[in-house]
């Protein structure tokens, strides 16, 4: 029998102004679009939400994509010679916590996402063991770090949330992968997602986009009427950023 209650909403019914900050669209330059038509491919799918402004971060892992603000820039610009006029897009980095990290402080500026936050990833195997030295010396240097996809690392899932209490505590962000609120990472990631949404410790979210399944995944996400209103002032903190 039908109830009210039980009533459904597409996810991408908020992302209408939106602006993607985690994605891997620029071509050839990581795991993510491999070539400028696909780039363009996902742009397009992007439109279909009301998404036309993006900031790209590419991965920046030593060796596996040793990306520079150089390398990046110029994915960048040939993005740009052949995308549509409305689409407004910049470049960041998504950066791999790791010893490499630390050395490139003192050769080259971070590619940031907005204003001073700097958006980070670690391994999804283990955290570096000096998590608190990188995340002091990011810090000490004027970044505000953005963790990505936090309800990807394993190693931090546990009932209390103490590993995530302790990683706000000292001053990180949270984003969510759209995805997650899906089971395309698995049962035990979604359900991360939105233990950490219901304790208000996600601060933005974004997509993570790679390939055009990934958009096509999230076009068919539907929520509860409660987990939308959980999301709305995720969704606006995240525009926020832009403002």
């Amino acid at each position: 029998m039908f109830s009210f209650f039980s009533k459904k909403y597409f996810f991408v019914d908020l992302l209408e102004g939106f602006t993607d900050f985690h994605n891997h669209i620029l071509p050839g330059i990581d795991d993510g679009s491999p070539d400028v038509e696909t780039s363009l491919q996902l742009i397009q799918k992007f439109g279909e939400f009301g998404v036309t402004n993006f900031v790209h971060s590419p991965h920046v892992m030593n060796d596996y994509y040793p990306n520079t603000p150089k390398t990046i820039n110029a994915a960048l610009a040939e993005l740009q010679a052949v995308q549509p006029a409305h689409i407004k897009n910049s470049a960041a980095a998504e950066y791999m916590m790791d010893q490499s990290l630390m050395d490139k402080l003192s050769e080259e500026k971070l590619l940031k996402i907005s204003g001073n936050f700097s958006l980070v990833e670690m391994s999804f195997l283990q955290p570096p063991i000096n998590l608190k030295e990188i995340i002091f010396t990011l810090q000490n240097k004027g970044h505000v770090l953005i963790l990505a996809h936090p309800e990807r690392y394993g190693f931090f899932h546990e009932p209390s949330l103490r590993k995530y209490t302790d990683l706000k505590n000292r001053g990180c962000y949270f984003q969510l992968n759209m995805l997650s609120l899906s089971e395309h990472y698995g049962r035990g990631i979604q359900k991360m997602a939105f233990k950490l949404l219901e304790n208000q410790m996600i601060d933005y979210i974004s997509s993570d986009t790679h390939r055009l399944e990934h958009l096509e995944k999230l076009q068919n996400i539907k929520l509860k009427s409660k987990e939308m209103e959980m999301l709305k002032p995720v969704v606006e903190k995240s525009k926020g950023l832009f403002a």
